[in-house]
């Protein structure tokens, strides 16, 4: 994840993670949530699909 600065008067910035790293340089991961597992893909293209 890559750190943002922020004023402590602004909101908190949105966590930032870089989808090339999830993969680990692949072009696929799998992501849980409240137990189910979901795909996260990067195709040719170089676009992001996520599934169940």
């Amino acid at each position: 994840m890559e750190a943002k600065v922020v004023p402590q008067s602004a909101v908190p910035a949105i966590p930032r993670h870089v989808a090339r790293r999830l993969t680990d340089e692949g072009n696929l991961a799998e992501i849980e949530l409240d137990g189910q597992v979901y795909t996260l893909r990067i195709t040719k293209a170089g676009k992001l699909i996520l599934t169940k």
